[in-house]
């Protein structure tokens, strides 16, 4: 059985997921930035708010290639962030070498802020393609080892 409060394993998985998981939640709020100076709103009722007359409203429930790339990314983050922290944890409870494991929690959470960036400011690709990649592997990795380490049981 692993001790959970020595582990030095699963303390760099809780550090590094904790630091990954509010990157993922700082793009809720940049998605809001990104409405409101865009004047770009999905309801209505968002739209009430910074619209004085009906007509203004109606012209704010609209979509903005802005808001949309910041929401894909996001949704890109829920789709790779998610898996990380489920298959990080069960990677960290098979007891791996820390250097190890520092690696695919270090490449994976470096991935995700290069590939928000190379999102959010339109990099070139394959720069967000090759970081995600990156990062992918890393969590596949991860899965590989964890079933390379509990069918050899």
């Amino acid at each position: 059985m692993v001790n959970l409060i020595d582990n030095e394993v699963l303390q760099a998985f809780a550090t590094y997921a904790t630091i990954v998981v509010l990157k993922m939640l700082m793009m809720a709020p940049m998605t809001a930035y990104f409405r409101i100076t865009r004047k770009a709103f999905a309801n209505p009722e968002d739209a009430g708010v910074h619209g004085k007359t009906p007509e203004d409203k109606k012209k704010m429930i609209k979509t903005d290639p802005d808001v949309e790339r910041v929401r894909r990314c996001h949704q890109n983050d829920l789709e790779n962030i998610v898996p990380f922290v489920l298959i990080g944890l069960l990677y960290a409870l098979t007891g791996p070498d820390l250097s190890t494991a520092l690696l695919h929690f270090r490449v994976f959470v470096g991935s995700r802020f290069i590939h928000t960036v190379a999102y959010v400011f339109i990099f070139p690709q394959p720069s967000r393609g090759l970081s995600w990649t990156v990062g992918m592997i890393a969590t596949l990795s991860m899965a590989y080892r964890i079933l390379n380490t509990v069918l050899l049981l």
